[in-house]
């Protein structure tokens, strides 16, 4: 079985996107995502309801909320950090409010496996409750796709209590 990478990541913008502090990024959003689903090493991207693939919880500052799936571990570290995103990745400090706690998150998928949010979510519990795991992991500390189907825990089995990591950041319980 072939195997995808899946990765989740929060912010938490600085201000309402209608905000002219927020206007760079803003401007510029659209352009990026279009650039991510032109690479060649993208797969897939959640999109809600209303059409937006960043889920925006609005709250005073909205929540995003980017999850997706990438072919390898190097086409999505090539995207996030050696592509034009990457100048939005050093700026990010002008945009989103510095987060005490995980924010990241990456997992194996099988091929045609599209995670939900709730599997998303508990990806991101799960890392900031046992440390990076073959079940969820970030950029500094990566593991290579299962062997076999068998080494991937079931949605069902990955999803642990959840802790306040995510409620806290997107103010979903």
């Amino acid at each position: 079985m072939q195997y995808h990478l899946a990765q989740l990541n929060i912010a938490v913008a600085k201000a309402p996107l209608s905000n002219p502090e927020m206007h760079e990024f803003v401007t510029n959003r659209e352009r990026i995502k279009a650039l991510a689903t032109a690479d060649q090493g993208f797969v897939w991207q959640h999109v809600s309801e209303d059409g937006d693939a960043d889920v925006l919880l609005h709250a005073t500052n909205p929540v995003l909320f980017n999850l997706s799936i990438w072919r390898s571990l190097d086409a999505l570290i090539g995207f996030v950090y050696k592509s034009e995103h990457a100048q939005y990745i050093r700026a990010r400090k002008d945009w989103f409010t510095p987060l005490n706690r995980i924010h990241v998150v990456l997992w194996w998928v099988a091929r045609n496996h599209r995670p939900s949010v709730l599997e998303a979510k508990s990806k991101l519990d799960l890392l900031a409750s046992r440390g990076p795991t073959p079940e969820a992991f970030a950029f500094r500390r990566t593991f290579p796709p299962p062997s076999d189907a068998s080494s991937l825990t079931s949605e069902l089995e990955a999803m642990p209590r959840l802790t306040s990591t995510f409620a806290e950041i997107s103010g979903i319980p």
